[in-house]
């Protein structure tokens, strides 16, 4: 664990270092490019090989695929209605690329691409747009309808419209934090923890006896970071399906 005298420096792990050498300086391309690539890469080939023989009795990687894909389905339809199952392979792709990137990062020399805000609010910037231009191509003008529910005293336009402009642009701000803060979080929990482990290690027979007790946290800390990664994926695909849903019923 890195350490600058006797400070722990439990944010280097999010610098992003060029990789692929000259040609990856060149053209940007860092260690969080590359696990996206690893991420898609890895989704794709539970998908195409897990789906592949499409056996009456799975096998472990077609059960998985089809628990991802019967859980995500169940999610969007419960929240739009029938009418979701279009948008189904949007929420889906969202859902397996965020959970494999948080995944990722719990392995050791690994990377957490959902830890930088570039990345989370790019995401998120990219189900607001997407969410707008459906319900604009669905309702047109009536979608500005949205900011003044149907019924609402006129003379309370005036707050009401603005607060509900305001509500509906922070959606991609909400979105983007929610996901990079608890990724943060969690990672650096775990780096103060397994330096700790080190430098208590690092005083003798005493210290190591004083650094299992740092080393248990960080264990725990590693279970629930599994959990956290999850439920992070979970909570933005739930969010993506209610913006669809308000995008498609305009309530």
């Amino acid at each position: 664990m890195a350490t600058e005298g006797k400070t722990i420096d439990a944010l280097s792990q999010f610098e992003l270092i060029p990789v692929l050498g000259p040609v990856g300086r060149a053209v940007g391309f860092t260690q969080s490019t590359a696990h996206m690539l690893l991420a898609v890469g890895l989704i794709s080939a539970l998908m195409l090989f897990g789906m592949r023989r499409r056996a009456v009795v799975p096998g472990r990687l077609q059960a998985l695929a089809e628990i991802f894909y019967e859980f995500v389905e169940g999610l969007v339809i419960g929240q739009v209605g029938q009418e979701g199952r279009r948008y189904f392979p949007f929420v889906f792709a969202l859902f397996m690329f965020i959970l494999f990137g948080n995944m990722l990062g719990l392995f050791p020399y690994a990377f957490t691409y959902t830890s930088h805000i570039a990345v989370t609010f790019g995401l998120a910037v990219l189900v607001f747009l997407t969410t707008t231009i459906i319900a604009l191509v669905l309702h047109g003008r009536k979608f500005f309808g949205y900011f003044f529910p149907e019924g609402a005293p006129l003379w309370l336009a005036p707050i009401i419209i603005p607060v509900e402009i305001v509500s509906y642009l922070s959606r991609p701000i909400s979105l983007s934090i929610r996901l990079f803060a608890n990724m943060v979080a969690g990672h650096v929990m775990l780096k103060v923890f397994a330096t700790f482990v080190v430098l208590i290690g690092s005083f003798g027979a005493l210290g190591f006896l004083g650094a299992l007790l740092p080393m248990a946290v960080n264990v725990a800390l590693i279970g629930f970071e599994v959990l956290v990664a999850f439920l992070q994926a979970y909570v933005f695909a739930i969010l993506t399906s209610i913006y669809l849903h308000d995008a498609v019923h305009l309530h």
